[in-house]
């Protein structure tokens, strides 16, 4: 297990093991990459980050990762598989399930979605983003690509 403090200063545990926390996710984060870059989407208030929300009422996690990913960036995703999942130390405690997917295919996203765009990034460019989002500065992130990384040289 990997600790570390966030930027509201909040404990973060981070597991690679499934059903860690006693506190059922009801969030989710996916990473997807395709030819070498990684889909992030520019949220209107926050900026650069990964696609992930909240899990929908009669939603698995998995169906949420799905539907979020194409809610935020209009990307289809195939073979989405859980990979991580952190608990974040706040009031009230909450832990949120990373998955891995792989890239299908991409439409344009309308106007009225939440977010304003959607940009493949090499990893060093991520997070040279302006602006990041607070999430995405924190080591948890990097943890979760330098483990995608060795946990899956297809990538």
């Amino acid at each position: 297990m990997f600790t570390f403090e966030d930027l509201h200063g909040c404990k973060v545990e981070l597991s690679f093991t499934p059903n860690t926390f006693a506190v059922a996710s009801k969030h989710v984060l996916i990473l997807v990459q395709h030819e070498g870059k990684w889909l992030t989407t520019i949220h209107r208030n926050r900026g650069t980050e990964f696609p992930g929300g909240k899990v929908e009422e009669g939603e698995t996690l998995a169906e949420a990762a799905i539907r979020e990913v194409y809610e935020e960036t209009g990307v289809h995703v195939t073979d989405v598989a859980w990979f991580a999942e952190y608990a974040v130390h706040a009031e009230p405690l909450f832990s949120k399930t990373v998955f891995t997917a792989r890239f299908l295919s991409q439409e344009p996203l309308p106007e009225e979605y939440e977010t304003i765009g959607t940009a493949w990034l090499a990893e060093d460019d991520i997070f040279r983003s302006e602006p990041l989002s607070f999430y995405m500065k924190d080591d948890g992130m990097k943890m979760l690509l330098q483990e995608v990384k060795q946990h899956d040289r297809k990538w």
